[in-house]
């Protein structure tokens, strides 16, 4: 799983001092009886200073649940103090693309409800890029309030309209392209990794596309075969290609192409998590059916298809219009954002083990490094 930010070049030079450094350079919580120059003010800390001033002085065990268990309510302290290093201004979208049955969304709104001393004078909106009207009805099951009816126009671009249990705006619509245009912060959780691709081998005629073809030899059957000439997708494989094999996504390039525009006109910025690599990996296209690998070409229609996110393929079709951060792991980006605080002394000192380890935990839970995704 990785994670690229992109944020707007003027915001992120604005940004720099307040959200680099404790996001990307990986400083971490400090243990209190370090000097206080050595104590970096992580946006997990902001959180937990922010909710005890709330609603008074936490548990050790509340204090280890939000530190250690949850990367949702970590994602929506990022979006907060992305706002705050770029200037809290008045207003601001957040839009999540397929969100899926809308948990990860629900959480960071929790979020934004703890904060709420902070977030009081911002007027927020949530916008949901949902094509399927079975998913959108979960997410409104999910998010919204139950006694304010949703607002359903099936002809228009916003095709659902209601109010979260936070008492938030939140509307659902088909495209990216018909969010309103504003100061806004992007997700997308698990999104890019299943947009359809097209496969390319080298061969000694130049590339070729990867069809799917009729067994002739078994009529109900399925097999993979090469095009006889070119095809008009391989303008996407760089000139300079060393790979034998690529996966290409033009509608992937469609949608940074439409984050990009929007985020350097308007400003804000965009997460993008996803299981992926940097432009290395070749052959990544699978199905998935009861979490068990599955032949992409057999039963089609009842395994789930996905393919491994290009992340520099990402970078190119930004164009330069913003700036790009990562990718990065996704065990990074949770660690630098403050869940592998050094809470070893709540375990009982630094030489603390677990029952079935002959060496201290390199984290505070065990387990961790195994529960986010490499």
């Amino acid at each position: 799983m990785s994670a690229l930010v992109r944020s707007s070049v003027g915001s992120l030079c604005a940004a720099a001092r307040a959200v680099i450094p404790s996001i990307w350079r990986g400083k971490y919580f400090s243990s209190g009886d370090e000097p206080a120059e050595n104590n970096p003010v992580t946006p997990m800390l902001r959180h937990l200073m922010y909710k005890i001033k709330s609603t008074g002085p936490i548990t050790v065990a509340e204090y280890m649940k939000e530190v250690l268990t949850n990367p949702a309510k970590l994602l929506g302290i990022w979006f907060i103090s992305e706002w705050m290093a770029t200037g809290k201004r008045v207003a601001f979208q957040l839009v999540e693309l397929g969100p899926g049955r809308g948990t990860l969304v629900g959480d960071i709104l929790r979020v934004f409800s703890q904060l709420g001393s902070v977030l009081k004078n911002c007027d927020i909106s949530i916008h949901l890029v949902e094509v399927s009207q079975k998913l959108s009805e979960i997410q409104a099951l999910t998010l919204t309030e139950e006694k304010v009816p949703l607002e359903r126009d099936a002809g228009s671009p916003v095709y659902m309209k209601g109010v979260t249990k936070s008492g938030i705006p939140i509307s659902w619509y088909r495209d990216l392209q018909d969010v309103p245009k504003g100061y806004s912060f992007y997700l997308a959780h698990e999104f890019f990794d299943v947009l359809p691709v097209h496969k390319f081998q080298k061969t000694p005629q130049g590339w070729r596309e990867v069809f799917i073809d009729v067994d002739p030899q078994v009529s109900d059957k399925l097999r993979f075969v090469l095009a006889p000439c070119a095809t008009p997708a391989a303008a996407f494989i760089q000139h300079d290609e060393t790979r034998d094999h690529v996966e290409v996504c033009p509608d992937a390039g469609v949608i940074i192409q439409e984050l990009s525009q929007r985020i350097a006109l308007t400003g804000g910025a965009a997460l993008i998590a996803d299981y992926g690599h940097d432009g290395t990996k070749t052959d990544t296209f699978r199905g998935f059916c009861g979490h068990k690998l599955h032949d992409v070409l057999i039963a089609p229609g009842t395994a789930d298809l996905t393919a491994d996110v290009d992340f520099s393929y990402l970078r190119r079709m930004a164009q330069g219009k913003v700036a790009s951060l990562g990718p990065i792991k996704q065990q990074t980006f949770l660690k630098n954002m403050g869940i592998d605080v050094r809470l070893k002394r709540l375990h009982g000192g630094r030489h603390q083990m677990n029952a079935c380890q002959s060496k201290p935990s390199a984290f505070p839970v065990a387990g961790f490094s195994e529960l986010a995704w490499q």
